[in-house]
């Protein structure tokens, strides 16, 4: 699991700005496939800048209406059992409220396929991860970065150790 630090910058009662928390909140994981953190959330576009840190409270994929969320994700080697990837996929998908859920076509593709009503922005921190989509395979290494617009998508590890990305979701129009 990746290690991170989250320094969230506000201000003092004397407009002075300081570190305000330091914490890394609503890490979540499921061992051997991902580990996440919700780094900060917005319920509303454009966010104020004294917005209450709200990302404690998150376990949905998606931001809501307006909102922009920003993560950490670790997405561990792929696993090799292709029947219980697809299974804990699934499960995945359900535990995070998956708006569109991946249709048989889909996971033939791969097990994690799936599509947001958001515009994603992806760059990948450390590692190696294959960006599959329902035509194309590329392979994204540390600097690379995706924008996923609505799109089916999957992360496919095959390499050896995980793959960190950063992520950030934005709430867009479903199509």
């Amino acid at each position: 699991m990746a290690k991170l630090h989250r320094y969230v910058i506000g201000q003092d009662a004397q407009g002075v700005s300081k570190v305000v928390d330091t914490r890394l909140s609503n890490a979540q994981h499921r061992e051997g496939y991902y580990w996440r953190s919700t780094l900060w959330i917005t319920q509303s576009y454009p966010p104020s800048t004294d917005a209450d840190d709200l990302s404690a409270e998150v376990t949905a994929r998606e931001p809501g209406p307006s909102g922009v969320i920003f993560r950490a994700l670790e997405i561990a080697p792929d696993d090799p059992d292709p029947a219980r990837h697809r299974s804990v996929m699934a499960e995945i998908h359900n535990a995070f409220d998956q708006s569109h859920m991946p249709s048989e076509a889909d996971l033939r593709l791969h097990p994690g396929m799936h599509r947001t009503a958001t515009v994603d922005f992806v760059t990948c921190v450390s590692g190696s991860v294959f960006l599959v989509t329902d035509t194309d395979e590329v392979l994204m290494t540390p600097g690379d970065t995706a924008i996923i617009r609505g799109n089916n998508h999957a992360w496919s590890n095959r390499s050896d150790t995980p793959c960190l990305l950063t992520v950030v979701l934005v709430n867009a129009a479903d199509h």
